[in-house]
Parts: structure tokens; sequence; C-alpha cells
């Protein structure tokens, strides 16, 4: 793995395993929806892409004395399969827009890996009486991006990051 590989995320699969052909890893990756998952893995035909799988949240809202801020996110991954080279080409997208009073104050954007990840609990009295802090939500781009280069890399194909341009 050289330098590179590194940098934009690369990842190549195990020695030894034969590669699936271009229909089957498709088809592995739009298998990975479901009912119980927070995020969708979809055609990406309109985005001259072969496969996007993508999350979008909006965080619960903190109040403060006198405003209400929330944030939202996306994580969005662009897929182009190479089946000659039996690789996956991906972008990494990410955004982020913080609201307060119902205004968007603040917006960043990335592109390439990148891990996010974001908490929040409530504090409240549990069945002994004791202050126990219970989580109530999580965001984690992993929970996202794991499942999906896990099946391209049991699929014998390598997940080959891109930074710059179309994958």
């Amino acid at each position: 793995m050289g330098f590179f590989d590194k940098w934009n995320g690369t990842k190549r699969p195990s020695s030894g395993i034969t590669p699936w052909s271009a229909e089957e890893v498709h088809d592995a990756l739009l298998g990975l929806n479901g009912p119980d998952i927070p995020w969708v893995v979809r055609d990406g035909a309109r985005e001259d892409v072969d496969l996007v799988a993508e999350w979008r949240i909006r965080e619960p809202a903190w109040r403060t004395f006198f405003v209400r801020s929330q944030l939202s996110r996306a994580t969005e991954i662009r897929m182009r399969l190479v089946p000659k080279d039996h690789e996956v080409r991906v972008l990494e997208r990410h955004w982020e827009v913080n609201w307060v009073g119902g205004v968007p104050v603040s917006k960043s954007f990335g592109r390439g890996p990148a891990t996010k990840s974001s908490r929040h609990w409530t504090i409240g009295r549990g069945t002994d009486g004791r202050l126990e802090m219970t989580e109530t939500f999580r965001f984690d781009t992993a929970q996202l991006k794991d499942p999906v280069q896990n099946t391209v890399l049991t699929a014998g194909w390598t997940w080959r990051g891109v930074i710059f341009g179309q994958p």
C-alpha cells in the first residue's frame, strides 16, 4: 500500500479471494438496504455514477437560554464499478449546516475519507433513584461506510478512494 492509497482511503481485499462479477457486486451493495438501517444505497445513474450510499440526518436540537441550535449532516459515498480492474472507485462527501433559531449560521463541506460522529445523552434518575446518563442519539459515519466497504472487499474488489473529480 502506497502513501496515496493511505491518504485517499484505498483498501484491498485479502489475497486468494476470487472476484465477483460487477453485477454481483452491484446487487450485493443494493442488498444492504433494509428497514432497520438509517441510510440507503441507491442507483446513481442520474448523478453519472453506478451507486450512491447516503445518510442525511438532522440531529436533535439543543436549547440554550435564548435560541435553539440544530445541526444537519449529510454523508454521501458515490461509487463507480470498474470491472476490468475489479475495483470500486469511491468519492466520499460530507456536509454540515449549523442552524440557530431556524437560520443557517455556518456551513461546511468536505471530500475524501473522514470519520464524523456525534452522540447525545439525557441525564435523569434511574429506577434506583440515582442519576444516570442515557444515550438518546448517535451518528457515526462508520455505520454507513463499514458495511458498504466490507461488502466490496468481501467480493474480492478493491475500494479505491478518489479525492478529486468523479469516481
